[in-house]
């Protein structure tokens, strides 16, 4: 037999586990599934920019070979000058990583920095994949409480209360996956100060970070902290409707020559791996510096915004069901009250909502939130399909106990 290495054992993708395989089985049985379980816009008919489908073509020919293990010089002046323009000092081309999706990047950033027990502070809920990659890289995961009855925002006591010894690192999801909360400067600023007295380093996820609704201001952490080392990350998948290019950026700010070290280990990881997808990255340049098109969807009248809102009303019409808006990113991290819902298992929930209504939503539990009582729906469909996923959804409810 072939056996599964040890480091795998406690490392969990739940979002992307039994319920995806038990839909892939309905799907093989000749079932159709609804599926709103993942932020991918595509497949809704939103498409990238046309200007970035062209440098990509145009540049075809020139992408054959590799490039510099950070990437191509033009897209990292790009990225670094995007966050110039933010207020973030003394980002140099040299500062910038790109990488096949920013996930490749959160697995590099960890890797390069933790040994056996070292401890990194994650929100809860998080976009699992941080908790499975500190997992995977040998460290523990450190669930910091997000307040849902305070917008979802990041509970400060909570997050100094659980930094010890060992904690390296602490991740700030900006705007947030799953919640959709966009943090206020406040408490940003006051998450930073625990970074500084306590010697952390800062992950910044903002990805989401220009898809917000009504009026709502993303603070980039790096321009908060110019004197923090800190890792910002994002790419073309959500804003620029790019995921299946698999293309994403690292910016590196802050005290950098404290940081020599394991920045070398950085760039250790990014030379073992040769370069990131190459013709993906000639998007990135056209993509930050073009016109941004996401405005169009998020302001009045514009598709997102309207998704958001038709969606949230049919849900939170649910008896049992309540939502907090989301001000930001692409879900509505719905509520089921424990009194109407007695719910024990959201996973197993889940899947009998598959199975039962051919629809696939995502289990709270899977993003690392301690309670079963969430599910998280993505509403980048058309609002058409918004009413028949939330009619189903109020069906199903409608007669379901555990």
């Amino acid at each position: 037999m072939v056996m599964q290495a040890s480091r795998l054992k406690n490392v969990r993708y739940d979002i992307r586990g039994p319920v995806l395989r038990r839909a892939q089985e309905l799907e093989a049985a000749g079932h159709r599934i609804l599926k709103l379980n993942l932020g991918n816009p595509e497949p809704w008919g939103l498409n990238a920019p046309e200007p970035m489908m062209a440098d990509v073509v145009h540049n075809l020919a020139r992408a054959q070979g590799y490039s510099d293990a950070r990437g191509i010089y033009s897209a990292r002046v790009a990225v670094a000058q995007y966050y110039q323009t933010l207020g973030v000092p003394d980002v140099q081309p040299d500062d910038v990583f790109l990488g096949n999706g920013v996930s490749e990047l959160i697995v590099m950033s960890l890797q390069a920095l933790l040994n056996t027990g070292d401890e990194v502070l994650v929100p809860s809920p998080d976009y699992p994949l941080w908790t499975g990659a500190v997992t995977l890289c040998g460290g523990r995961a450190v669930h910091y409480r997000c307040d849902e009855s305070q917008d979802w925002e990041p509970d400060l006591d909570h997050i100094a209360a659980s930094i010890t010894p060992n904690t390296r690192a602490i991740v700030v999801i900006n705007p947030n996956n799953p919640t959709g909360a966009v943090y206020s400067r406040q408490t940003l600023l006051g998450l930073l100060d625990l970074a500084r007295r306590h010697d952390l380093l800062v992950l910044a996820d903002e990805i989401y970070d220009k898809i917000l609704y009504d009026g709502a201001v993303h603070e980039c952490a790096a321009a908060l902290a110019p004197d923090l080392l800190v890792l910002t990350m994002s790419g073309l998948s959500k804003t620029y409707r790019a995921a299946g290019f698999r293309s994403g950026w690292m910016a590196i700010s802050g005290p950098k020559p404290a940081a020599e070290e394991y920045l070398e280990g950085l760039q250790l990881l990014a030379n073992m791996r040769l370069c990131p997808n190459v013709p993906a990255q000639h998007a990135v340049q056209t993509a930050l510096g073009g016109y941004q098109s996401i405005q169009e969807l998020i302001r009045p009248g514009g598709r997102l915004l309207e998704q958001r809102d038709h969606a949230w009303r049919k849900l939170t019409a649910i008896p049992g069901v309540d939502c907090w808006k989301p001000r930001g990113a692409l879900y509505l991290f719905a509520r089921l009250d424990p009194a109407v819902h007695k719910i024990h298992d959201d996973q197993r929930m889940i899947i009998d909502l598959l199975e039962q209504q051919l629809m696939l939503l995502s289990h709270g539990s899977g993003f690392n939130l301690p309670t079963t009582d969430h599910l998280r729906m993505v509403f980048l469909a058309p609002v058409d399909v918004l009413d028949d996923a939330t009619d189903r959804l109020a069906r199903f409810l409608s007669t379901y106990s555990q």
